[in-house]
């Protein structure tokens, strides 16, 4: 771990996406467990009162300290504590007592008093910074993704590849470095960091996700061919898909044609983000509700929960379709107990012989508290979802 020792807003810059990046690394050192710093050094201003008294630190502490200097400076526009004469500064910084304009509001005032704490002991940690209700007001969910995200049991394929491509190392070896736990492993950290940028990068689309609706199937279009579209490819395209409509006859007039089929509705979640980030979701959202699944194909799942009052399984079915060249259909249908145990090879003839029209109740015939249960099965994977 490492100590910047000389965080001011000088060292803080943006980027094009305006992303805090932070430089000069100049003053820093490593963090060795059982090892304490001694040296004084760093902007006066900004210097934590165990760092210009020449005391024993350990290191994050004394960031946090330079870090609620910089908040006050940016809430204030002043600093906390301030003097052209430098053994007065020291001894304003010593006190810990700073000026509280009129205008702060009451939480962060909290916030900025535990971090401007004297005592090292008794300072904010940044457990503390993450937790506190101004801290956490507005705070993208990306920035402290939730512990299901960071589980290494749940893997982006795509990224382990990447770090492969890097690394030049075997996709087992990355497995065992996501295992192990280890948080300075350098596979491992490559693993999340590109996972974290892809999580950036991918916001706008993956909000695509939290957009859930009963969909509709888009209206009679041509589009393009999708790189989905293939015969090698496992997805195939959702059944209530229209064909491209047909050009009309030189003699004939749109007055002429029969009555259009009106598109059918089906309970679903519509996106657009790429089939195996949708995958990765619902993978997450499962894992989070401790629903059990079992993988017939990358894009169909099957999925039960326990029942523990009624000592029984709710089971459902889940399957991606291409809706259009650019859009996904994430279909629920539910199963009766004879679908559930029936051999992967039937459920997935099933699935592909299925019209849309049956894929919301299954063709059994379920009872009422089954039907409910599948809803709110559905209800609260959407939920999930959504967080």
């Amino acid at each position: 771990m490492i100590v910047h020792r000389d965080l001011k807003p000088e060292n803080l810059l943006l980027d094009h996406n305006m992303h805090v990046k932070i430089a000069d690394f100049g003053l820093s050192n490593m963090m060795m467990d059982g090892e304490f710093l001694r040296t004084s050094c760093g902007s006066p201003n900004y210097a934590a009162p165990e760092v210009i008294s020449g005391k024993l630190y350990a290191g994050p502490e004394v960031d946090i300290w330079s870090c609620g200097v910089i908040l006050y400076a940016l809430l204030c526009g002043t600093l906390p504590f301030d003097d052209e004469h430098v053994p007065t500064l020291f001894r304003k910084i010593k006190s810990g007592i700073f000026p509280i304009p009129d205008y702060l509001n009451k939480p962060v005032v909290n916030l900025l008093c535990q971090m401007l704490q004297i005592d090292p002991m008794k300072r904010a940690s940044i457990e503390d910074i993450k937790k506190h209700e101004w801290f956490q007001k507005d705070c993208p969910a990306y920035l402290f993704p939730s512990p299901v995200e960071q589980d290494s049991s749940v893997i982006d394929i795509d990224a382990i590849r990447e770090v492969c491509d890097k690394f030049g190392v075997q996709e087992a070896e990355v497995h065992s470095a996501l295992l192990s736990g280890d948080p300075h492993d350098q596979l491992a950290i490559a693993y999340h960091l590109i996972i974290d940028n892809k999580r950036i990068a991918d916001e706008a689309a993956k909000a695509e996700i939290k957009d859930f609706y009963v969909a509709v199937s888009p209206p009679p279009t041509s589009p393009s061919p999708s790189p989905h579209d293939t015969t090698s490819s496992p997805m195939k395209p959702h059944p209530e898909r229209i064909a491209p409509q047909r050009p009309w006859p030189p003699t004939t007039t749109p007055t002429d044609r029969g009555k259009v089929k009106r598109a059918k509705w089906h309970l679903g979640i519509r996106s657009q983000s790429k089939p195996n980030d949708i995958m990765m979701e619902v993978y997450r959202a499962m894992k989070a509700l401790d629903y059990e699944w079992k993988v017939i194909n990358p894009y169909h799942i099957r999925v039960r929960h326990s029942n523990k009052m009624q000592n029984r399984h709710v089971m459902m079915s889940l399957q991606l379709y291409q809706v259009d060249y650019k859009s996904y259909l994430l279909d629920f249908k539910s199963l009766s107990n004879e679908e559930a145990e029936s051999n992967i090879g039937t459920v997935l003839m099933d699935a592909i012989a299925t019209p849309i029209q049956n894929l919301s109740i299954s063709n059994g015939k379920p009872t009422g508290h089954h039907t409910m249960e599948f809803f709110e099965m559905c209800a609260a994977l959407i939920i999930q979802l959504a967080r």
